[in-house]
């Protein structure tokens, strides 16, 4: 490939859903941004996501992450109406509410006690919920298990097809002028002169702005530019059955029926294993407890299952910072990247372009791990 030189106002570094999102975010305001982007066989945390729009259980003891998690959600409508409009791509965009569904009576009182500790320390602020038993439960969700003893429901939570959404935000990019290069690693960047200096194997590019949305190789990019990003070890499995006819009208934070038919089922993570094979052992327990909840699907067949890795901070907490040491460089890291495209196109995208965050995003800065590690 011949070398390439070039000057971009912005460069946004992964094209998964977080850099997609933030690069069209940015076309938005009005900059042309360059999407450099690895190769297929990447890591890539875009293939591990779940396609739910949750803010269900979302900032236990951080109501920053709760109050922006439901921002994102209650954009989503807006966002998905102009994204379909500029792709003309139908995204499956749906928000009837969705379920947690408890096997054991502790299981319900504990995650009943987490949504009302989110709402109380967001004083009111976070998703609204409500406490169901079997019966109320099992007359919304037909053919729910004797197993499930109740369930906590939030009429904000909902889902997406994700395959669609991911290229709607890549059709939407190279509509509103972003640039879009893949096989494009970043090996090494270099700063001087309120300038950014990217190079690889497929050339040299130089950007005014440079946004690092690179999932797990985060922590690889940011050193470059001054920033310290602590990523856990974070490997998820999905198993997928075949098509059946639609049953649940409900998105459940671990089981969907996709708007095509099949059942994703999703409720592990390993925190050691870093084969990106799935392991039959694991799906095997997520199999037996989701024909707990419906025993109809241990007439079904499986027929697919994948492993990935998701991008998570220590603390489970986005990550969105710009550097100090280089300015114009910004980070953004963060699991729930389905939930949050809508905050991460709408409201952190202006912000990059207009230069430094708001003190509405100063809690996910890193500085958090600093006091961590002093305290």
């Amino acid at each position: 490939m011949t070398a390439e030189t070039s000057m971009r106002d912005a460069v946004v570094i992964g094209g998964g859903l977080v850099g997609a999102a933030i690069a069209w975010g940015l076309a938005r305001q009005g900059l042309k941004p360059l999407v450099l982007d690895e190769d297929d066989l990447a890591r890539r945390a875009s293939r591990a996501n779940f396609a739910l729009i949750w803010v269900q259980g979302k900032g236990a003891r951080a109501p920053h992450y709760a109050r922006w998690t439901l921002g994102s959600a209650r954009s989503w409508p807006g966002f998905a109406e102009e994204l379909t409009q500029l792709s003309g791509i139908d995204i499956k965009l749906r928000q009837p509410g969705g379920f947690t569904l408890c096997l054991s009576d502790a299981e319900l009182e504990d995650n009943a006690a987490t949504l009302a500790g989110i709402r109380r320390d967001t004083g009111g602020e976070g998703a609204s919920f409500e406490i169901l038993d079997h019966r109320r439960t099992a007359e919304l969700l037909p053919g729910l298990g004797r197993a499930v003893v109740g369930s906590t429901y939030s009429s904000e939570d909902g889902d997406v097809n994700s395959l669609r959404l991911f290229r709607a935000l890549h059709v939407a990019m190279a509509r509103s002028g972003v640039s879009y290069r893949a096989h494009s690693r970043v090996e090494t960047i270099h700063y001087s002169g309120g300038l950014f200096r990217l190079e690889g194997p497929w050339g040299t590019v130089e950007a005014q702005k440079l946004i690092l949305a690179g999932g797990i190789d985060n922590g690889r990019l940011a050193s470059m530019v001054g920033l310290n990003v602590p990523l856990q070890h974070s490997k998820g499995q999905i198993v997928v059955t075949e098509k059946l006819a639609p049953f649940l009208a409900y998105p459940l934070g671990t089981l969907r029926q996709t708007d095509e038919g099949g059942v994703m089922i999703g409720d592990s993570e390993d925190t050691v294993d870093t084969s990106p094979r799935a392991d039959p052992a694991i799906n095997a327990v997520m199999v037996r407890r989701a024909i707990q909840m419906f025993p109809g699907l241990a007439d079904v067949n499986m027929v697919r299952s994948w492993a990935g890795f998701r991008v998570k901070s220590r603390d489970g907490l986005p990550v969105y910072e710009q550097s100090a040491a280089c300015p114009g460089a910004f980070v953004a890291v963060a699991h729930s990247g389905v939930t949050l495209a809508a905050a991460h196109a709408l409201a952190l995208a202006p912000q990059i372009a207009a230069g430094p965050l708001s003190r509405e995003l100063s809690p996910f800065s890193t500085a958090r791990f600093h006091v961590q590690a002093a305290a």
